[in-house]
């Protein structure tokens, strides 16, 4: 994952089991590279192997994630996330919640284990298992293949996002593991050649490796003439045999048929299939000649194979062969559907029925140029991703130029000690991991799910089974439609019962429903213990969060109450507050991300007697927990005591501050609080807060500074939304808040550009506009109306007070804080507000809370006045009207 800190960019990964292997040296070389960049890695594995020495390296020291740490990571101080195998599904599972859904996620998958299983899974008809699989696929921003074969394994789980990277040292590294345990001479006296032949193997396009396809038989014709002048000579001077490799071992027949229709003598023509041990027929090979004409994307793995083993190749001149092979330096290129060209480009490779002098430098050549042919392309590729995938934040730097990359070679030193101790994974034909086995997430899952599954009503022979009936998506669509028509007939029959003449029925039955009710109505509100426990205590903190990736970050207990930003997103078995039935502004998804968790404390203030009755209110964001700055138990003692003692003035405690928030390495003298805001913001901040401060107080243009003074004296400031404070200050803060947040949104609204943050340089904080700066808003009006702040040590619990009052009584600006001025700037916004006169087309202010001022009291004590009187009037024509037609009431008895 990439996360900011210190103004640099950084970042983070999911590792696999760190096994040693060809995908293990492509993903060192590449994070590598990345550092050079810029970019710095925080390395996570989900199992340890034999690698780990070497990632230690690149990133540090590496954590073991255990399956129950997966949901324990806050995500949101990364930029992106990079997860290298199916290993790191589980760990894709939190990323897939609110407020983890946004990161971008590269999932790199260069093995075919997933793959080979997915024709099973549609035969069997365990469509669900693909579902599982696609729905996983889906959340990655991009997945990543080596070549452009994995793809078309894939194409069931296609969603759009797949992406080739080509370059990996798979082919290099399996050919080079092979050699070392086998000798050319001994496979040649196995498969009946000598060491004084010349074996030509002959391999076609690497989409037709399981059959036997046209390709072959095209490559034939067109390797007729060579054919027929040496595969017909049987002269003890003459040793060159063809030998093709292509489709299955079973194949041979079909393609003996067709060199006998060229003509060529039966058994002159050799035919291995892929489903053997191909790496021994290509170290057995002294020429490969590449038969196909096609125009394919990727360079054929199995020439690379080839290469390595230092076998020459010869191959068309198609553009991928052209873009890697220099003619007569790395291998032999000739002009593709001529036999002539093939002819004299082959003359050049055998003389005397050996092959020449001139072969065997190409081949050395070859060799070479194979073992780090794709390093560039590949470490390119991921770093062009990157920058195109990424929105970097406006307090990081920039990686720096792709022309910093000048790596050739993939890190194989650092391998080195690791490959003599043996390497832990086993390739197939292509190369890829199989050694996962019955050991992978892939096989895991196959049997977890499939254990759903009646055993019963299996067949014998396995074929026929009963697929768990699983909700799909229509299936919850419908569902939803049914709940809705019958919410609708359940409202429809209410009001028709309401309107129906019944009787009251006797006083008993009215009496015990009315119990019953009162009783009911208790339960609701009480729904855990955490209410009760709250009782008589003086404070609460309010955790804010905004999606179940959130929760286990969250508190329990009598301190602590959520609060969702998020109504779908609510702890079930909690009486988490929900802050969009509250401020049903924040049903509205743009307000909600640009206002983000000052939303929360918006909606708590609003009639905030109907939920908080506490003489201390405070509050605390989920990310707190997630970077370990929350209060421990110690803290929470310690402040609990505190204001249980009782304290003089106005006071506000936070724990997280400002510089842990950012990262900033060093004192914290040398920077002050606008320098720190402007890290957060790309250096917008003190412009943006200067421009809404003069609009708020209607300052003029000409008017010295509007930018309240923040010095940098060594104290703390808050930071994470993380306080407490006495209820009636804090009402103050959000009237203040509340005002601020109007003027920021109108400098908003008056820009020329639409939907234009004046405080982003990216769409990702143009979506959370507002966010950074609201949240050290608090430490402005705390400052500058004469609060004291005291900062709680998060760990231990000790009490320092910073920014002491009596050393800013100088400094501050207590006129523009003054709860009067605030009060009637307050109460003149109501009365546009009451009056229907908006500044402004689409106005924040009367959004974010209670609209209130002196003229709505006058209006409602008129009007209750109003109602009074047109009651006594119509009591004295009801006495009159009597009166005038001399009705008497009729005697009792």
């Amino acid at each position: 994952m990439f996360y900011v800190n210190d103004a640099c960019l950084h970042g983070w990964q999911i590792l696999g089991d760190m096994k040693i292997g060809p995908q293990s040296l492509m993903l060192v070389t590449v994070m590598k590279n990345l550092q050079k960049l810029g970019y710095v890695l925080k390395i996570y594995a989900i199992k340890s192997g034999k690698a780990q020495s070497v990632w230690d390296q690149i990133g540090g020291q590496i954590s073991i994630l255990q399956p129950e740490e997966y949901g324990r990571i806050d995500w949101s101080i990364f930029e992106g996330v990079i997860v290298d195998s199916l290993e790191g599904k589980e760990a894709i599972l939190s990323l897939m919640q609110e407020p983890f859904c946004s990161i971008p996620l590269i999932w790199i998958i260069q093995e075919d284990t997933l793959a080979s299983r997915l024709s099973v899974y549609r035969e069997m008809g365990w469509e669900y298992l693909v579902s599982h699989w696609r729905r996983y696929f889906n959340r990655a921003n991009v997945i990543v293949f080596p070549d452009f074969t994995l793809p078309m394994l894939y194409s069931v789980l296609d969603t759009g996002n797949f992406f080739v990277i080509p370059g990996s040292p798979v082919d290099v590294w399996a050919a080079e593991s092979y050699s070392k345990t086998h000798a050319k001479h001994q496979l040649r006296a196995q498969n009946g050649f000598t060491d004084d032949d010349v074996v030509v193997l002959v391999v076609g396009s690497s989409f037709f490796y399981d059959e036997l396809s046209w390709d072959y038989a095209l490559a034939m014709h067109s390797l007729g003439p060579l054919l027929v002048k040496y595969a017909r000579r049987h002269d003890a001077e003459d040793s060159v045999k063809f030998v093709f490799l292509c489709g299955n071992s079973t194949d041979g027949d079909a393609l003996q048929g067709v060199a006998s229709r060229l003509g060529l003598l039966h058994g002159s023509v050799r035919h291995y299939g892929l489903n053997g041990d191909v790496n021994s027929v290509l170290l057995m090979a002294d020429i490969v000649i590449y038969g196909s004409s096609q125009d394919e994307q990727g360079f054929p793995p199995l020439i690379i194979r080839a290469m390595t083993f230092g076998v020459l190749v010869v191959a068309p001149d198609v553009p991928v062969m052209k873009k890697y092979l220099i003619d007569g330096v790395y291998g032999l290129l000739f002009q593709k559907h001529n036999p002539e060209a093939l002819m004299r480009a082959f003359s050049l490779l055998i003389s005397d029925g050996k092959l020449s002098g001139f072969a065997q430098t190409v081949a050395s050549s070859g060799r070479l140029l194979a073992r780090n042919m794709f390093v560039s392309e590949c470490i390119t590729g991921y770093a062009r991703l990157l920058e195109n995938l990424l929105s970097f934040p406006s307090d990081a730097l920039l990686p720096g130029p792709l022309s910093k990359l000048q790596q050739k070679e993939w890190e194989w030193n650092l391998f080195r000690k690791e490959i003599a101790q043996g390497t832990d994974n086993f390739l197939g034909m292509d190369g890829r991991d199989s050694s996962y086995g019955g050991s992978s997430v892939v096989y895991f899952l196959e049997e977890e799910l499939t254990n759903l599954i009646d055993s019963t009503n299996i067949s014998a022979n396995g074929t026929e089974i009963l697929v768990p009936d699983l909700p799909t998506e229509s299936d919850w669509d419908v569902l939803r439609e049914i709940d809705s028509f019958e919410e609708y007939e359940s409202l429809e029959m209410e009001e028709l019962q309401e309107r129906m003449d019944k009787s009251p029925g006797v006083w008993d039955d009215l009496y015990r429903n009315a119990r019953r009710s009162e009783k009911l109505k208790f339960e609701a509100n009480e729904r855990d213990e955490g209410e009760l426990e709250r009782t008589g205590q003086p404070v609460c903190i309010y955790e804010i969060y905004n999606g179940a990736g959130a929760w286990p970050f969250l508190h329990h207990g009598s301190l602590y109450r959520g609060l969702s930003l998020s109504t779908r997103a609510r702890r079930s078995r909690s009486d988490d507050v929900d802050a969009v039935a509250r401020l049903p502004i924040l049903s509205d998804a743009y307000y909600r991300n640009i206002l983000c968790e000052i939303g929360g404390m918006f909606s708590v203030a609003n009639k905030v007697d109907n939920i908080h009755k506490r003489p201390w209110i405070g509050f605390q964001s989920w990310r707190a927990a997630g970077r370990k700055v929350s209060l421990s138990s110690n803290a929470e003692k310690a402040l609990e005591e505190k204001i249980q003692r009782g304290t003089r003035g106005d006071v506000m405690y936070f724990w997280a501050h400002l510089d842990a928030d950012v990262g900033i390495t060093g004192s914290n003298n040398d920077l002050t609080f606008w320098s720190m805001c402007d890290i957060l913001n790309g250096g917008n901040c003190r412009n943006a807060f200067e421009a809404a401060f003069r609009r708020m107080y209607s300052l003029p243009p000409s008017h010295v500074d509007a930018l309240p003074p923040m010095p940098g004296d060594g104290s703390y400031w808050s930071a994470m939304h993380s306080w407490v404070m006495p209820t009636p200050s804090f009402l103050e803060f959000i009237m203040f808040a509340r005002i601020f947040v109007d003027s920021l949104d109108a400098l908003h609204n008056d820009s020329s550009q639409a939907n234009f943050c004046l405080l982003s340089s990216s769409e990702l904080e143009g979506k959370h506009c507002y966010c950074r700066i609201l949240e050290l808003l608090v430490n402005v009006w705390a400052y500058h109306s004469a609060r004291k702040m005291v900062y709680i040590d998060p760990q231990n619990g000790s009490l320092e007070e910073q920014h002491p009052v009596e050393l800013r009584k100088e400094i501050i600006w207590a006129k523009y804080f003054n709860f009067t001025l605030l009060k009637a700037i307050d109460e003149d916004l109501a009365e546009a507000a009451d009056d229907g006169d908006p500044p402004r087309d689409r106005w924040l202010w009367p959004l974010t809370g209670e609209v209130h001022w002196q003229g709505i009291y006058e209006r409602e004590r008129e009007q209750r006045y109003r109602q009074k009187m047109d009651k006594k009037r119509k009591m004295k024509e009801k006495h009159n009207l009597r009166y005038k037609n001399k009705y008497e009431q009729k005697p009792l008895g």
